[in-house]
């Protein structure tokens, strides 16, 4: 699959209007939210992936390599259990092809290079330079215990302009509550596909619409539902009060595993809130991120 085939699946607006999901207003929601756009230009803006295509890669091994090669060329078991969310076969076959097409090297300038010419084009250089320094800040005195791909991404050298360093620091902020998330999952006593199921019927989507994307067959997807549903999470497809009291108790626990981040921006994380709205805003008008706001809920 090549970058036109994805823009062409995910970019255009669905002739029926898609509710926006009901995500809690909390701090580090609502600035995950507003950052996720331009977190993820390393995969979904062409400049990147023009790039990334001119090394070998196509999109899903671009974007597998592209973020894998923050932890050097660790084995695909490892590239698995810190994505967490895909279908470990799939994920790791698709890993292995990407790291034999390019080296890291290429890769990470690719992507450094590519999404920040993105950022670039949609933000002032002043704004997007004194949004970064108050993420990056607030990012470099966090804990990373537990935290593999956000420690990771911090070693790398930081993007020299201004709209690549913001880039990077939505992009940790990113992969800091990704960390997070997958430990709250673990606690929780849930495998990768019941995670799968109960975030996508919690956001609305239909069962196994956003799943299956993620390389899960149906039987998998089957299990999963027969196991939410023994929980008493769901009856059929649908979720049931408990389950949705327990999936947003699953939010808020993420939400506290990134209280050291929203300590460490204090009064400052409205206005880096605001500010991260409205270039995610004008990168949603390129465009340069999926139109579906389920997957801007859900990353």
């Amino acid at each position: 699959m090549n970058y036109d085939d994805v823009a062409a699946a995910y970019f255009g607006r669905s002739a029926e209007a898609v509710p926006q999901p009901e995500v809690p207003g909390s701090p580090a929601r609502r600035l995950r939210d507003a950052l996720e756009p331009i977190a993820t230009q390393g995969w979904w803006a062409r400049e990147p992936m023009t790039r990334l295509a001119a090394l070998g890669l196509g999109f899903f091994e671009a974007y597998v390599w592209g973020r894998a090669a923050a932890l050097g060329t660790p084995s695909a078991s490892v590239v698995v259990a810190t994505f967490g969310v895909f279908e470990p076969g799939l994920l790791g076959g698709v890993y292995e092809r990407g790291r034999s097409a390019a080296g890291r090297d290429d890769v990470l300038a690719a992507r450094a290079e590519g999404a920040s010419r993105a950022v670039a084009a949609v933000v002032d250089p002043k704004a997007a330079g004194e949004v970064a320094d108050l993420l990056l800040r607030a990012l470099d005195g966090l804990d990373g215990m537990g935290r593999p791909l956000f420690s990771a991404l911090r070693e790398l050298p930081l993007p020299s302009e201004p709209a690549g360093r913001l880039w990077r620091a939505a992009e940790l902020v990113r992969e800091h509550r990704g960390d997070g998330h997958l430990a709250v999952l673990v606690g929780a006593g849930l495998d990768s596909v019941e995670a799968n199921v109960l975030t996508e019927l919690w956001l609305g989507y239909g069962f196994g619409e956003y799943s299956g994307t993620r390389g899960w067959s149906a039987e998998q997807l089957e299990a999963a539902r027969a196991s939410l549903e023994h929980r008493g999470w769901l009856v059929g497809t649908s979720l049931t009060e408990a389950g949705v009291r327990e999936r947003g108790r699953l939010e808020a626990l993420t939400d506290d595993s990134q209280a050291q981040l929203v300590r460490m921006l204090a009064t400052d994380l409205d206005r880096v809130v605001a500010a991260g709205e409205r270039v995610s805003g004008a990168l949603l008008q390129v465009p340069a991120f999926p139109a579906d706001p389920r997957k801007r809920a859900a990353g």
